[in-house]
Order: structure tokens, then sequence, then C-alpha cells
């Protein structure tokens, strides 16, 4: 398996080697060095307040326990310090927001059942989110065979999604019996253990005004995200308004979303990028560029917090750990 993901990430790495050379690697670094360091540091800011802002809206809003006392995590790209970790890794964020709700006293059952609702606003957000560039795409994009296809493409895609996303919210509300029963089976003694998160998960949906306030925060998280590369393409010299960069950022989204086998989608989003951008009358290179100051930002702002986090859990390992006598 782990040489399977080394190879996949390879090829990606190589596609985008690639698209470097093809576009022209001067070009595409000279872009990207016109945004400099004050304008790097403009981005990783943006995206770091993105995460801090949005945090206390999940606190309140997240439909974990009545009142929102436990809310742990809302947002798109990273919201909040356990979100954070995502620019790095997602999982990580789905891992650490759980983590981080736990520490304040929620039950690990409820924390699975939020963590699970939260994933499923998320989704159903970014489906809204593609829909929107979608319909962007569709107005500004030109009138080409290419065009058409492309557009065919995304439309299959938005559709089959839209279908996965219903499924998956209809089997939290209504096949909760099958999951227990096939849980029951396959592990002993889970089945307790399923009827406890089920349980959780009626309790959650059941605050339906906290569960659309979640997924309304999700895509306006989308959207601000999305407004954080216009910045990008602002700073480094690109006209482009912000209904084509909404458009761009949420087909690039999708199409990550597609290649979500191929670790932190390497090449590939490199190449919704320098497809994407000329479509909207923006220059391969600066998507291109774009692609690698958000790699660059994701990295600066995600690996600190995995860090910080690590140092925290090590501290309460200690504080928790019986000293010997020697």
């Amino acid at each position: 398996m782990k040489l399977r993901i080394v190879i996949i990430a390879a090829l990606g790495l190589a596609l985008g080697l690639y698209l470097l050379m093809y576009v022209g690697l001067g070009a595409v670094f000279s872009a990207a060095v016109a945004v400099g360091w004050s304008g790097f540091a403009i981005l990783c800011l943006y995206a770091l307040g993105l995460s801090l802002s949005l945090e206390p809206l999940g606190t309140f809003c997240c439909p974990t326990v009545p009142g929102g006392t436990a809310g742990f995590r809302s947002g798109a790209d990273g919201s909040g310090f356990g979100r954070g970790s995502a620019a790095v890794s997602q999982l990580g964020g789905l891992v650490l927001g759980a983590r981080a709700a736990i520490l304040q006293g929620v039950s690990s059952s409820l924390a699975l059942a939020s963590t699970i609702v939260d994933v499923t606003t998320e989704m159903l957000a970014q489906i809204a989110y593609i829909a929107l560039g979608v319909l962007i795409f569709s107005a500004r994009a030109p009138r080409t065979s290419f065009e058409l296809s492309l557009m065919t493409v995304f439309v299959i895609g938005l559709v089959l999604a839209a279908v996965a996303g219903g499924l998956f919210l209809a089997l939290q509300r209504y096949g909760q019996g099958v999951t227990r029963r096939l849980a029951a089976r396959l592990f002993a003694g889970a089945a307790a253990a399923t009827a406890t998160v089920a349980a959780g998960l009626d309790a959650i949906y059941r605050s339906r005004v906290r569960v659309g306030l979640s997924l309304a925060i999700h895509l306006g998280g989308w959207i601000t995200s999305a407004i954080g590369t216009w910045i990008a393409f602002r700073l480094i010299g690109a006209r482009a308004d912000l209904a084509a960069v909404i458009a761009i950022e949420s087909l690039v989204c999708a199409t990550r979303s597609a290649a979500f086998l191929i670790p932190n989608a390497l090449g590939v989003q490199e190449a919704a990028y320098a497809v994407l951008a000329p479509l909207f009358g923006v220059g391969a290179e600066f998507g291109l560029a774009v692609s690698l100051l958000k790699r660059a930002r994701d990295i600066a702002v995600g690996v600190p917090i995995l860090l910080i986090w690590q140092a925290m859990e090590g501290q309460r390992a200690l504080a928790g750990r019986p000293s010997g006598n020697h």
C-alpha cells in the first residue's frame, strides 16, 4: 500500500514538473516571486485569520450539544486550531478536531457523531460551492468544443456528487439499523458503540437550525477562501475578477476531490489551474504560480500548528504519567 502511494505521488509530482517546464519555469517562478515576502505574509495571515475567525462561529453554531458549548469544527480549508492542520493533512484535521472535542469534555461517541455531521455539512456545502462555480463557468467560458466537453464533465461529476451526498445523509438518518446489525456481525462488541454514535447523530440532526448554520458557515468558508486566492492573483499581477476566481477555485476543488487517491492532489491541482485559468483570461503561468504559493502557504501555516499540537499532547502525556522513583 505504501509503495503504491509513493508511486502515485511520484507520478503526480512528475506531472507538476512537466507542467512547470511546459508553461515555462522562468515565467511561473517570476510570477510567484512577484508576491514578495510581505505579500506571502499577507496570504498566510489571511488563511490563519480565516481559521481563527470562523472558529467562534463554529463553536456557537456547530450542533454538537444544545447551546453549541462543544462546537469545535466548522469552515473550509481549515478552521480553528484542529482544522488548521488540514493544510497539511485533511485526515489530520479531522482527527485533531475530534480530539479537541474530547478534550473539551465531549464523549468519544458524541465527538465522532459530531465529526460525521460536520463532514456531511461540509460535503454538501462543497457541492453547492462547485455548483456556483459551474454556473459562473457556463456564463463566462468561451463556447468552444473543449469548454463544452469540460462543462459536461463537471456537470456529470456534480450530479454524481449530489447523489453521493444525498445517500450519505440518508444513511445517517434512516440506515442506522442496518449499520448496527452490520457492525454486530463484523466486530464483536461494536453494536453498543454503534448504537451510541447513532443516538448522537439523532440528537444532532434534531437541531435543524444548527445543522443549517453549520452548512452555511462551511459555504461561507469556501467562498471566503476563494477571496484569499483572488488576493494571491492580484499580488502577483494577474487581473482576475472575483467571480472568475470563485469559478476557478470551485472547479479546482472539484478536481482535487475527484483525485482523492493522489496524495495532496500533487500535479492534479497544478493541471487544473493551468487549464482553468486561461479560460478566464488569466495566463497559465499565473495559475501555476498561485498553486505553488498556496502549497507554500499551507506548509507555512499547517506545519507549525501540527508541531504546537504535538507539543501540547506531549505535555499532557507527561503530566498524566506517574513519576517513578530512581
